[in-house]
């Protein structure tokens, strides 16, 4: 693409993304190549949504058989290649869960969510956490705990009290009657990539079930796989009310779900809730040849022994260096905190041939694609090795 053209982005697409300085162009997996044919190996995979890896070709082969098929049917018929999705889902949902509501984004999961507790409970008032991220819209961005976010938009239109993250101590008192639901996230992605204590989810589930209160899962980042299991809540032996997911599912298509436990059933009557685009016929096609991948690869098995590998090599190679403060994360959901922002790190790294993003403001953030070898992640720590060696 030529310069002259990505300027018409420049001037026409409004900007609410920093752009880095590079035009991708093409993906196969964990590689992505920009315009002059330099490869990246991605570790930012569109914040973590090509978990499954950049054009997977099973699920490009079922994109391009639904494509001859039909590509729009909305909610209000029946459509094949749907129900099979949603029957090959449910292999992969714990058997307490019985009833998923399908969207576009992880955002819009999350506003589902909140609207299912308001209407199960009768109750109005949400308990989030601090440093949490659960989406832009203004219902999800209510209950998001990081101030950058929230600040230009309030007041926003649901009461929320927001409580520090891991206080396993303060859940007795945060927790009280009146709330519709919790919601946290196992691992705060955006916030820095910080996994729960198994006590303070543990804490959460007790004190919420004994209130009376709704437990919300936000695994949009953290499900179908990344941590190690299917699901994140899988690792503590914890179960919600609801949980939500998306990102990972359709193999970069654009979904969100929310799981609701098997008491609750539908929920809504007709017309209290809707979505054009929901349950589209290519994203079913591309979530089910995503659901295929992850069992008949054993992804979840897969990841938590790279993921082992990889969380053992990055704290033995820079644990050490002065810009670093710590290795957190678990599976393929890892960050490297450091001591001062972690911006100008990204920019360099890009010139090492390595994407990754920022979490936290100090968190440079690693969500690779289940398939990474490891000569795949020897390149990525001796790129993340000599960029914080370099103190400049």
């Amino acid at each position: 693409m030529s310069n002259d053209l990505l300027r018409f982005e420049d001037e026409y697409l409004a900007r609410y993304y920093s752009k880095k300085p590079i035009n991708i162009v093409r993906g196969y997996m964990q590689y992505v190549w920009d315009s002059g044919n330099n490869k990246y190996l991605d570790m930012h995979t569109g914040f973590g949504v090509a978990f499954l890896g950049h054009r997977n070709p099973r699920i490009v082969n079922a994109i391009k058989e639904q494509l001859d098929k039909i590509i729009t049917v909305p909610l209000t018929f029946y459509n094949d290649v749907r129900a099979e999705f949603i029957r090959e889902f449910m292999r992969v949902v714990p058997n307490s869960f019985g009833k998923v509501f399908l969207q576009n984004s992880g955002t819009e999961a999350v506003e589902v969510a909140l609207k299912i507790a308001r209407k199960i409970s009768g109750k109005a008032e949400f308990l989030a956490f601090m440093n949490s991220f659960h989406g832009r819209t203004m219902g999800s961005l209510s209950v998001t705990g990081n101030e950058k976010y929230r600040k230009a938009f309030e007041p926003l239109p649901y009461k929320v009290r927001f409580a520090p993250f891991n206080a396993v101590d303060q859940v007795d008192k945060l927790v009280t009657e009146d709330l519709a639901a919790a919601i946290v996230e196992p691992i705060q992605g955006e916030g820095g990539v910080n996994p729960a204590k198994p006590e303070f989810l543990r804490a959460l589930r007790q004190v919420t079930r004994e209130r009376n209160v709704l437990l919300i899962f936000d695994e949009v980042q953290t499900g179908f796989g990344r941590t190690g299991r299917v699901w994140a809540f899988e690792n503590y032996g914890v179960e919600p009310d609801i949980f939500t997911a998306g990102k990972s599912i359709a193999g970069g298509l654009p979904i969100g779900v929310t799981v609701v436990r098997r008491e609750f059933g539908d929920v809504f009557e007709p017309g209290e809730h809707g979505s054009t685009f929901a349950g589209n016929p290519l994203v079913m096609a591309a979530a089910k040849a995503g659901v295929e991948v992850l069992l008949g690869e054993n992804v979840p098995e897969r990841v938590r022994a790279v993921g082992d590998r990889f969380m053992r090599i990055l704290e033995d190679e820079l644990n050490g260096l002065k810009a670093v403060l710590r290795v957190k994360g678990m599976g393929l959901m890892l960050g490297v905190e450091l001591r001062r922002r972690a911006d100008p790190y990204i920019d360099r790294l890009i010139n090492m041939g390595l994407l990754t993003s920022v979490a936290g403001g100090t968190t440079v953030r690693l969500l690779p694609p289940y398939c990474i070898t490891d000569e795949d992640l020897e390149a990525a720590v001796k790129a993340l090795k000599a960029v914080f060696s370099d103190s400049s």
